[in-house]
């Protein structure tokens, strides 16, 4: 009885360390004294206990974010830059036999690379252009993660943060700018109206008429307002059709 006691524990011992069972996500690489065979799953898997030994994978894609960095552009301004990158494993015997720890080193490497691209970089440009900036980091990284089974799928710039003057002198730079769009709004309108009022010249210099007509209308405007009293000039050219009518009867 003691016999089968110790059996049965040994097989449940057996079956704990030989059964292995990984996610839909996961890859298990597998160690068969100490050399790579291949990886397996996801799924039920069995292992030689003792003689093989498995390693987990995730196959997720990774969003990892990178501290912000101390950066000095190429117009030397000093800014702080912070970014995300969106990574997952491709080839997972390569994560883990080509790099001992392919998180931590996938993070150092985008830590270097922001500082480097934004080094290389105008702070013009890294405000402006910023998918710009995140293509070519990206590129970078995928293309040094490459060997370790790992592809770098994204990477977004998160925070540009600058010193306190550099953000007095963009704010001078942008309502510099805002005046200068408006001197030059207001120039078309006064462009715009002065040709408008040489066409209106020209059509009351063609007709007379048209001026004591407008000249009317301007009187029924100022009529309107209540409680004033209005002095003005009557043209003699207003007078002038009512005088030749008077003329024409008094010759008759």
């Amino acid at each position: 009885m003691y016999a089968l006691g110790i059996l049965i524990f040994l097989m449940i011992m057996f079956l704990f360390m030989a059964v292995k069972v990984l996610n839909e996500y996961e890859r298990g690489v597998i160690f068969r004294l100490g050399r790579v065979i291949d990886y397996k799953g996801p799924g039920i898997i069995i292992l030689i206990p003792v003689i093989d030994r498995m390693v987990r994978v995730s196959l997720r894609t990774v969003a990892m974010d990178v501290p912000s960095q101390d950066v000095i552009t190429r117009d030397n301004v000093s800014v702080k830059v912070s970014a995300v990158i969106y990574f997952r494993v491709m080839e997972p015997t390569k994560a883990v036999i080509e790099v001992e720890n392919y998180l931590y080193a996938t993070s150092q490497l985008a830590q270097t690379t922001l500082r480097s691209v934004c080094g290389q970089s105008e702070l013009d440009e890294l405000l402006a252009e910023r998918e710009k900036v995140n293509l070519e980091i990206q590129e970078i990284l995928d293309r040094h993660t490459e060997p370790w089974g790992v592809k770098v799928s994204m990477v977004e710039v998160k925070h540009i943060d600058l010193p306190s003057e550099m953000q007095r002198a963009i704010a001078r730079q942008a309502e510099a700018e805002r005046e200068r769009r408006a001197k030059v709004i207001n120039a078309e309108g006064e462009f715009q109206a002065s040709a408008k009022l040489a066409e209106a010249a020209t059509i009351i210099a063609k007709e007379p008429t048209a001026l004591q007509l407008r000249f009317l209308q301007t009187l029924v405007e100022v009529s309107a307002e209540k409680n004033s009293t209005i002095i003005f000039p009557i043209p003699i050219d207003l007078l002038e059709p009512f005088i030749r009518k008077d003329k024409r009867s008094g010759d008759q």
